[in-house]
């Protein structure tokens, strides 16, 4: 997966030529200091005079000096010219640096974006990285799911590196900027910014470029959902209504509860809830349910969903597999592992 970064206000200068400015504008600093302190102890002249005369002398004006010089004076100031000119030369340097590298740095960043833009397929795009877009994006990351983010705030950039998923600034309600997150080869987006009205947008905006898209949105009203229904979201979910029914679950049935736990892949300490999915030529295809034991993957199916029918719950023993079908198991993670590699393997 590699870092998308489609617009960010401030890029980091590369550490060398960052440096070396530094280092250049405390030289400067410094070489001030003591040319001020030098006028006045050489030729007694006050703080500011002497400081006038350090900035002239540095950067060769050629302006008259503020009171005669000595002997002492003159030597004292072709050294400090001999000095200033080598530290400004430098200084001009690392200035040049810093600029030209972080110039090259932006275009280099930019023609990696286009190339990562271009090799995008079937990603998730989450819109809104608050508590629950970040949420969704850290259980997709989980998955090893591809995942573009969307958001208006660049903090958010450093969030989204750390969790590996794509990062794109702007507004979610951007045509543009949906289109940078290449929304029309995702699989599925999610709409998670906390306002329904900016959820509906999101997701009419999505069905219209991309028809074959899934869409999942939260939904803050009853009202946001009925809109959300209608304009396309194939998932609408509501945090508080699942939260409050979460919490009354765990009070009436926590051994239920706890069994659903295992619908978050990774988090169960040995056994899994997970869907598997039944590629073309895979050697499960065919494959009657009760020979799964023989065949090494002893799991127990809860459900199939085929196609476009309903969900069959518990299927039968003697129910066959098909190409494409979309199996719900539970067993160990060792088990589940093998089952996904014969499901994608050819035969």
């Amino acid at each position: 997966m590699h870092l998308l970064k489609i617009f960010t206000p401030a890029r980091p200068r590369p550490r060398n030529s960052s440096h070396r400015l530094a280092l250049a504008m405390v030289a400067l600093c410094a070489l001030t200091s003591l040319g001020t302190s030098g006028y006045v102890l050489i030729e007694g002249m006050s703080p500011i005079d002497a400081l006038y005369m350090t900035v002239i002398t540095l950067s060769t004006v050629g302006f008259g000096e503020p009171v005669p010089l000595s002997s002492v004076g003159r030597l004292y100031t072709i050294g400090l010219i001999m000095l200033g000119i080598g530290t400004a030369f430098y200084a001009v340097g690392a200035l040049t640096a810093f600029v030209i590298e972080g110039r090259l740095q932006e275009i280099l960043e930019k023609r990696s974006m286009e190339r990562t833009l271009a090799s995008l397929r079937n990603h998730v795009i989450v819109c809104g990285f608050g508590r629950f877009g970040r949420s969704v994006t850290e259980h997709l990351r989980k998955a090893k799911s591809s995942v573009v983010v969307i958001d208006d705030d660049p903090s958010v950039e450093e969030a989204c590196v750390e969790l590996g998923c794509a990062f794109v600034l702007g507004s979610a309600l951007d045509d543009s900027i949906l289109a940078r997150a290449a929304i029309d080869r995702a699989s599925a987006i999610v709409a998670a910014i906390p306002s329904d009205s900016d959820n509906v947008f999101i997701a009419l905006s999505a069905h219209e470029t991309n028809p074959d898209i899934a869409i999942h949105a939260r939904a803050e009203t009853d009202e946001g959902i009925h809109r959300l229904r209608r304009s396309g979201a194939s998932q609408i979910i509501s945090p508080h209504r699942l939260g409050g029914q979460r919490v009354a679950n765990a009070i009436v049935r926590p051994g239920v509860v706890e069994f659903l736990e295992l619908s978050a892949p990774g988090d169960g300490a040995e056994v899994d809830l997970e869907e598997v999915v039944l590629a073309a030529g895979s050697r499960l295809v065919g494959v009657e349910l009760k020979e799964l034991k023989s065949l090494g993957v002893p799991l127990a199916v809860i459900a199939i969903k085929r196609g476009s029918e309903s969900l069959k719950i518990r299927p039968g023993a003697d129910e066959v597999l098909r190409e494409g079908d979309r199996v719900v198991v539970v067993g160990d993670h060792d088990v589940l592992a093998r089952m996904a590699e014969m499901a994608a393997a050819k035969g």
